[in-house]
């Protein structure tokens, strides 16, 4: 059987920009922590991987001399979770509103997939509740139960270590030679390359100016003509030539080119 796994933040819908970024900073606001991430702040802050990881960038030992907040490891372990849930709810609370719908061609490739009997992942470094609205959302309940989901904390390292695809694969029972990512960050193609498996790139807001040497096919998205939205071809290191749409056929073409 051939596994078809997804990144979720800005490969199944644009999460950071419109739902992050925003949950990060009314996080913020609330807890009376005096920051505000502008969007080339965040630019820079989503290159770290994993959300608690993002807000521990804060704590320098001069921003918590200066905001009274624990300086021992443990009385700051304590803080970051409370704030991280906090900030997982007002997240999953912006997906369930609507305001972060499906990227191009995402419930389409899922349905192809799920029809030609593929098994369908997704492998993330966000919190699991904020996987599963997202992917709720994006491809539909009925979709989304047949997906497997990896993501959080389950891995020691994150991505741009392999940790998370390499946990996929051997949960899965699949291989780096019947699977296929789809990816839109550089450390989320390193960690994917890593782990031997063949890589997709849709671009995001935050991405589309990263390196994706290696890639098998890069692309703008997955394309919905309907919606007047196509997908634009970026690079094809695999040759294939994909139209304005990318359906599960270029996927078979991309398992059909050598590994990484």
């Amino acid at each position: 059987m051939p596994f078809l796994i997804f990144d979720c933040d800005g490969v199944l819908a644009d999460t950071e920009r419109y739902g992050h970024l925003p949950a990060f900073n009314q996080t913020f606001a609330e807890f009376g922590v005096p920051v505000q991430w502008s969007d080339a702040d965040y630019a820079v802050k989503v290159l770290i991987g994993g959300g608690k990881e993002r807000m521990a960038s804060l704590l320098t030992p001069e921003f918590v001399a200066a905001n009274g907040l624990p300086a021992d490891e443990e009385g700051q372990k304590a803080l970051l979770a409370e704030w991280h849930k906090r900030k997982t709810a007002i997240y999953t609370g912006l997906v369930a509103s609507g305001a972060l719908p499906g990227r191009p061609g995402i419930a389409r490739i899922v349905a192809e997939a799920a029809d030609a009997g593929w098994g369908l992942a997704v492998a993330s470094t966000s919190a699991e509740a904020s996987v599963r609205a997202v992917l709720e959302h994006a491809v539909g309940l009925q979709l989304a139960a047949g997906f497997h989901v990896y993501a959080g904390d389950i891995v020691a390292r994150k991505k741009p270590a392999p940790d998370i695809y390499e946990l996929a694969l051997s949960d899965l029972g699949a291989t780096p030679d019947d699977s296929v990512v789809v990816e839109d960050s550089g450390n989320g193609l390193t960690a994917a390359l890593a782990a031997g498996i063949r890589t997709v790139v849709t671009v995001s807001a935050y991405t589309v100016d990263e390196d994706f040497t290696g890639a098998s096919l890069v692309v703008s998205s997955l394309g919905d003509e309907a919606a007047g939205e196509p997908a634009d071809v970026l690079a094809d290191a695999a040759g294939v030539h994909p139209g304005p749409e990318v359906h599960l056929t270029d996927l078979e073409r991309v398992l059909a080119t050598p590994r990484p």
